[in-house]
């Protein structure tokens, strides 16, 4: 064989791996609404600029005569590229091939561009779309997934890691995708489960379909494993790209900062007005984050799930931060459960990565109830209070309106360490609400109070002395627990002169092996 010929079979032999499971297995991928793995990858890269690895691998699986078919790639793409010009690493998994299932050399594929990806600080982005372990490789299988499953915790923290669920992952495939900081779903086409339908039939008697158990509306507004729900492939692919325009490359590097042509001393004399006179009355915040933030753009994570607080990322003249808001219009803002594990989650992965977090607060405390205590509401809003108070980044705190009782405390208070803590002249700094209040400090005097008139008289004038007391933000003040009172319409402009401010910060961690956060 001269050196063309070896050149014709090396453009044969590529040719051949490109077609994955071949012609018609493609076709079927697409009649289902799906993407192949290499058209997945085209439309995520920077044109051009994807460069593959190991096309040429295949399994070498003996049983049940798998010897006997083999494809090239053995089922999954792995690569380098460029987004937006910037180094990233990524495995798409190929249906078209054994139905995506993993075996021992598809994983070694994927641990070999994690390792690339933990050396060159470069993110890792998975496109998961398998059945599962390969069957016929048993353990080999199962040692492939804890082999990336092992990487996936040692790159937690050091470099992001995103991934996209384009079809079925099962079984122990969820717990790669779980491990990593974002999990985007589709809502067709992408499900994850422990256990599949058929198992949950035979062992609990529950009849459910794929989606009912596990799909993107499920995970993305019950369970909260996806934080993004994307109408389709190409949308998830365009929300993977906006995602790690926020983001530096790892976590000895910040955010790449992005020409801002919005004005820093912009005022919005829509902010003077936008909190209701009356404190029971709600407001959405998301119109003050919007209004706030560079060009009004605001990326927002776990859109769908535990509602009554709103995170994601945005920037502020062109420095990416992290934003934590309590949201008035779902459950007046309350803290339970779910909302305090989001945001713990968010406010870790923002400093793990060097992004400053900016917290707007209007909280009327904890959701109280035998189901919160019962679910451990105490371990879990914990975790907000943890992750705030280990955060070293540059922490801006804004009260809106109401920050009562111990969610005063956990909502990145000056006490946690927080940086530059202000409050809108509408903020109310509490123990509780006047109600409440006067409940627990007058209960003798009112039920001494025989007449209705004088005891409801009574009552509200007693709300009334306390309001003036606590429900302004001067009392807090006082005690230097908030730096500054400041007018709603100018909140952008101290927001930004707060992070410009604080980029030198340094903030230290006691030397430990790591924390034990209450989980």
């Amino acid at each position: 064989m001269n050196n063309q010929d070896k050149i014709k079979q090396l453009i044969e032999l590529r040719n051949e791996a490109k077609l994955g499971g071949g012609e018609k297995r493609i076709e079927k991928q697409h009649e289902k609404g799906k993407f192949t793995a290499r058209e997945r990858i085209e439309m995520l890269m920077d044109e051009g600029s994807f460069e593959e690895f190991d096309m040429f691998v295949k399994h070498r699986c003996t049983n049940f005569g798998m010897e006997k078919n083999k494809f090239l790639g053995d089922g999954v793409v792995t690569g380098q590229g460029t987004i937006d010009g910037r180094l990233v690493y990524v495995f798409a998994q190929d249906f078209t091939v054994f139905g995506g299932s993993l075996s021992e050399t598809f994983a070694a594929k994927i641990c070999k561009i994690m390792d690339m990806a933990m050396k060159m600080g470069a993110p890792v982005i998975g496109i998961n779309d398998s059945g599962g372990a390969r069957i016929q490789e048993g353990v080999t299988a199962l040692s492939g997934y804890t082999e990336i499953f092992q990487r996936n915790i040692m790159a937690s923290g050091v470099i992001p890691q995103i991934s996209a669920i384009f079809g079925p992952c099962a079984g122990g495939a969820v717990y790669s995708p779980a491990l990593t900081d974002f999990i985007m779903m589709t809502k067709e086409q992408s499900y994850m489960f422990v256990t599949g339908p058929k198992v949950v039939k035979t062992v609990t008697g529950e009849v459910v379909t794929d989606a009912q158990l596990g799909g993107a509306t499920v995970h993305g507004s019950k369970s909260g494993v996806s934080h993004f729900i994307a109408d389709d492939e190409q949308e998830g692919i365009a929300l993977i790209r906006k995602l790690l325009s926020y983001l530096p490359q790892n976590n000895l590097e910040d955010a790449p900062i992005m020409p801002c042509d919005d004005p820093i001393d912009r005022l919005d004399d829509s902010l003077n007005e936008v909190i209701p006179d009356n404190p029971n009355k709600p407001y959405d915040v998301k119109d003050v984050i919007h209004t706030i933030v560079d060009n009004g753009e605001f990326l927002e994570v776990h859109r769908n799930y535990a509602q009554n607080i709103v995170v994601g990322f945005a920037r502020f003249n062109g420095i990416s931060v992290g934003i934590v808001a309590n949201q008035p219009n779902y459950l007046a803002g309350v803290l339970d459960i779910n909302a305090s594990r989001k945001a713990a989650r968010f406010v870790r992965f923002c400093d793990a990565f060097n992004i400053p977090l900016v917290t707007l607060v209007d909280v009327p405390g904890f959701l109280p109830g035998t189901a919160q205590e019962y679910g451990g509401i105490i371990t879990h809003g914990a975790k907000l209070l943890f992750a705030y108070g280990e955060a070293t980044v540059p922490k801006v705190t804004i009260i809106l309106r109401k920050s009562y009782g111990g969610a005063y405390c956990v909502m990145s208070s000056k006490h946690l360490r927080g940086d530059l803590n202000y409050s809108w002249p509408t903020g109310e700094i509490a123990v509780m609400g006047p109600k409440g209040a006067i409940e627990v400090l007058q209960s003798k005097k009112i039920r001494e109070i025989e007449d209705p008139a004088e005891r409801a008289k009574f009552i509200a004038e007693a709300e009334a002395e306390y309001k003036d007391k606590f429900a302004n933000p001067y009392n807090a003040a006082q005690y230097g627990y908030i730096d500054d009172v400041i007018e709603p319409r100018n909140t952008r402009f101290r927001i930004i002169r707060a992070l410009q401010s604080l980029a030198t910060k340094k903030d230290m961690m006691p030397p430990k092996k790591h924390t034990n956060i209450p989980l």
